[in-house]
């Protein structure tokens, strides 16, 4: 009987992140290049013939400006990586690089692929985040019959969960501390850094950790913050909002490239990798775009129903911080311990470069499954226009 191929993934490399705006650490570096770093980077540690690789998938959510004119053709060029090798760039707003791990994993299993990249870059320093955005006198007149009253913005989203779980301030401030503590001892432990391929700037300067992590704030200083999307008019549209969302129990809008190696399991021994888990399911659904960030938990109980497995049966979760009250929600949803959830911080504290965060969210289970005893791991993150991914990780066997 002819064994089922199986997609593993066997390097993982990844920028720093650094805050997107013009004063950020890694604020103007071209986007192509920040890409083909971690490529060129990629296919060196792991020691493959570039030549073997069938596509180059590169996660992008603003592809304007630097970012446009599929950027993962020109990374992949600008790595030194052979011309014979393609590649392709979408689009998943936040879930952009999950769905290109997916998108990778998918060809490996389906035999398509021996050998593919999932990468993904966000320059949000250089391409803001409102770049792409269209008003909605552009949306089209058959989209805006549907919404009549309009579609939100991701933040009012966040309130609306908030205020529809009765998440308190103190408690999403709470959560953005623990990020911020629990990221900032994984990085003084090690756990980030195997991960991290310093970035050495135009003007010769080494940027070598990640740059959002806080270490000297406090529950009083995130008190102290103002709500960061309060509106007359979203007020007026939903009187239950009463402005809980912060800069601090937020996402901030981040610079940073990442990259995966996935290869078809059999071949990765035969060549002398070593996989540092198995990807054995992946979903992606869409949800209400009003509430918009509710995705993550009909993703998640999506992906375990498919593989069979119970909610408290997966050892470690990681659901991306892009507001405290996305994971929080997930939690009251999601009934599974809260130790087991983003045990080494997440986006609040080590920031959020749409296009690539999903890797760091995936270096995170990494790291935990090469735990003995730890043998699952799911990550998920909502999406602009109300999407989500989800991903079922195993240990390497």
């Amino acid at each position: 009987m002819t064994r089922a191929r199986r997609a593993v993934v066997v390097e993982l490399v990844r920028t720093p992140f650094g805050r997107g705006r013009t004063e950020g650490a890694l604020a103007g570096e071209h986007p192509v290049d920040l890409l083909a770093g971690v490529l060129s980077t990629l296919v060196e540690r792991s020691g493959i013939d570039a030549a073997r690789v069938d596509d180059v998938i590169a996660g992008c959510s603003l592809p304007v400006g630097e970012q446009s004119g599929n950027i993962a053709r020109h990374a992949l060029l600008a790595a030194g990586m052979p011309e014979s090798v393609p590649g392709v760039s979408i689009d998943r707003k936040c879930g952009s690089f999950q769905q290109a791990l997916h998108f990778a994993a998918q060809g490996v299993i389906a035999g398509s692929y021996d050998v593919a990249v999932a990468s993904g870059v966000e320059m949000m320093s250089t391409v803001p985040m409102r770049t792409n955005r269209m008003g909605r006198d552009d949306q089209g007149p058959r989209l805006r019959a549907r919404y009549p009253d309009g579609l939100v913005s991701q933040g009012i989203s966040a309130e609306l969960i908030a205020s529809r779980y009765g998440l308190s301030r103190p408690s999403l401030d709470a959560f953005a501390l623990r990020s911020h503590q629990r990221a900032a001892a994984a990085q003084d432990e090690g756990r980030v850094a195997r991960y991290v391929v310093p970035v050495i700037r135009g003007d010769g300067k080494r940027v070598d950790a990640d740059e959002g992590i806080r270490r000297t704030t406090s529950l009083a200083a995130l008190e102290r913050l103002r709500p960061a999307f309060q509106d007359p008019e979203m007020q007026e549209r939903f009187p239950e909002i009463d402005w809980r969302v912060t800069a601090g129990n937020s996402s901030p809008v981040t610079d940073g490239a990442a990259a995966t190696l996935v290869v078809e399991e059999s071949l990765a021994h035969r060549w002398g990798l070593r996989p540092l888990a198995a990807i054995t399911g992946g979903t992606v659904v869409g949800d209400d775009p009003i509430l918009m960030l509710m995705g993550v938990v009909p993703a998640t109980r999506k992906l375990l129903d498919r593989a069979g497995v119970r909610a408290d049966g997966i050892d470690r979760y990681e659901v991306n911080e892009a507001f405290a009250s996305v994971v929080l929600a997930w939690q009251k949803n999601i009934a599974v311990d809260p130790e087991t959830v983003n045990v080494d911080g997440g986006a609040i504290a080590y920031g959020h470069p749409i296009g690539a965060s999903g890797a760091r969210l995936l270096a995170g289970l990494i790291e935990q499954l090469q735990i003995p005893g730890v043998d699952k791991g799911v990550m998920t993150m909502c999406e602009s226009g109300a999407m989500a991914n989800a991903t079922l990780l195993e240990a390497p066997q």
